[in-house]
């Protein structure tokens, strides 16, 4: 198997036109021969969190409402954090330095004061073995360096355009391809 691509970014091609993952840009928080777990970090679903009477509403990156992270266990919650400096959460998985998943039900009664953050998720994405090795080698997918801000962007519904403008060479070139081919 190839390094994992935990800790990067999948942005998907501008010929992808699956409706779940079209133009996604997806951070993979895990990935081994067991298979991938991401999270789409560009679908805000208007869910406001303080309207959930959630305890952990008040560090949630604006703007502050649920996100679609992927189409499996849409039932679940999944959180992604940022840690202030110098301090360590209690991840339950970490992702990039100073960002992580955290357990929400461990965490529930207990907001942890080294969260900074954080962002919710309804659900996740996820792939079985070889699954998205396959999806690679198909050119589904664009695997670039992520950066922790990503994961809090303020402005989701633009950040497949900026995080392809700010590759080189021809991945910039794709942020400028057309969301409906026939306004070519």
């Amino acid at each position: 198997m190839d390094p994992s691509l935990a800790g990067k970014l999948l942005v998907a091609s501008p010929l992808m036109d699956e409706p779940t993952f079209r133009r996604t840009v997806v951070l993979v928080c895990g990935h081994d021969s067991h298979g991938a777990l991401g999270l789409v970090l560009n679908r805000p679903l208007g869910v406001r969190l303080d309207a959930l009477s959630w305890a952990w509403h008040e560090r949630a990156a604006p703007p502050a409402v649920m996100f679609r992270g992927g189409p499996v266990a849409t039932e679940s919650a999944l959180a992604l954090g940022s840690a202030h400096p110098g301090t360590t959460p209690a991840w339950a998985r970490p992702v990039l330095p100073g960002l992580g998943l955290l357990d929400l039900e461990q965490h529930a009664g207990t907001r942890d004061p080294a969260v900074a953050q954080l962002r919710v998720f309804s659900g996740y994405a996820g792939w079985s073995p070889g699954q998205l090795e396959v999806e690679l080698e198909q050119d589904a997918w664009h695997v670039v360096t992520a950066r922790a801000a990503d994961a809090f962007d303020a402005e989701p519904e633009t950040l497949w355009q900026r995080v392809l403008r700010r590759q080189r060479g021809t991945l910039a070139f794709l942020a400028t391809f057309p969301a409906e081919l026939s306004h070519n």
